[in-house]
């Protein structure tokens, strides 16, 4: 067995990798509040309604897209994290190409460059890689620095909770056995580095979970066809049921081993778990992080509830104005090349 420690680097700050879909300073963060808003000002009562008796929360899923997308579904569901410490569990978009499977990645950053100044990295983090099994984990700070997924979230956990301290951790390619395997290991892990902390869960620290929903159309995905329903409108409208049910029945209501084993099937290929069945791209992250989550609460006798905030696509709604912000947008937004963002959150 290779040792748990990859590629470190000797920088203290990881620099944001995306300064178009996502923001660099903080006068951006308030314009583009300012302007969801005033924009989508149904959108956000919707979502304050189904979040109107949510306390803190214990788990959150949210999206990762351009803001001028995604919109409102980022303060709907992020201004409810409110703990001193998140665990967050994202994407590894480019895994493939540092060779990177099978293993939770940590990096060796002290803080993250945020538009407020710096977000740190909690010192549990070092705490909580002690108690796991070096072989369920490594330190590449590559991959970290090119990643997207975690970045996206962090200027909204930032503005609403200020001194806010994460923990990032990476979910790249792995079978289900393995999720469940490195779930078993890791949430006994994360619980005993809480307590000693003298933390709290939901107030003291909590776990966001990073995931675009479904990646839709059969244009400008790298000569891939995901449009599994066509590509006109009523495609559209079926695909979109189709992102909604497994919202409801996967990640809705109390949060069980089965419902997170079937998002597993639904999204993953059951010949190669390594492709896709049905394009959402946290499709380890989401299991990793609910079946951890799943593990901690039923060691404590407790039960976790899934809230759907919302749901939205990358052409639902009218793209918040951001060009004058020094911003833009990533991709192409189309019936022919679509995003669908799912938001949720647990208590």
């Amino acid at each position: 067995m290779s040792s748990c420690i990859n590629h470190k680097t000797d920088n203290l700050a990881r620099q944001p990798v995306d300064t178009v879909g996502f923001t660099q300073y903080a006068w951006q963060v308030d314009s583009i509040l300012a302007r969801i808003e005033r924009l989508q000002p149904g959108k956000l009562s919707e979502a304050a309604s189904a979040m109107a008796d949510a306390g803190e929360l214990k788990v959150a899923i949210s999206p990762h897209d351009d803001y001028s997308y995604v919109g409102y579904l980022y303060p709907a569901l992020l201004q409810h994290v409110r703990s001193g410490v998140v665990i967050m569990f994202g994407v590894g978009h480019k895994a493939r190409n540092y060779g990177l499977e099978d293993r939770l990645v940590f990096g060796s950053f002290k803080e993250w460059i945020s538009p407020r100044g710096t977000v740190n990295i909690s010192e549990l983090q070092e705490p909580l890689m002690d108690k796991i099994p070096h072989d369920m984990f490594t330190v590449n700070d590559s991959l970290q620095t090119v990643e997207h997924s975690l970045e996206a979230l962090t200027p909204f956990l930032e503005y609403y909770n200020p001194g806010v301290e994460i923990i990032p951790v990476i979910v790249p390619y792995m079978s289900f056995e393995r999720i469940e395997d490195i779930a078993r290991e890791l949430a006994p892990a994360i619980a005993e580095t809480m307590d000693e902390a003298e933390l709290t869960w939901g107030r003291g620290w909590s776990i966001v979970i990073s995931t675009d929903a479904v990646h839709y159309g059969n244009e400008d995905w790298g000569g891939s066809d995901y449009a599994r329903f066509g590509v006109d409108s009523t495609g559209y409208s079926q695909a979109v049921e189709y992102e909604k049910n497994i919202v409801t029945t996967m990640l809705a209501g109390p949060l069980e081993p089965g419902k997170i084993r079937e998002f597993s099937r639904c999204t993953v290929q059951d010949t190669n778990y390594r492709e896709y069945k049905w394009t959402w791209c946290g499709r380890y992250a989401v299991p990793l992080g609910l079946l951890t989550a799943y593990n901690i609460a039923s060691a404590m006798q407790e039960s976790l509830i899934g809230i759907p905030v919302g749901y939205s696509t990358s052409i639902a709604n009218v793209p918040i104005p951001v060009d004058d912000l020094g911003m833009g947008v990533t991709a192409p937004a189309k019936l022919t090349h679509w995003v669908g963002y799912a938001a949720a959150g647990y208590e």
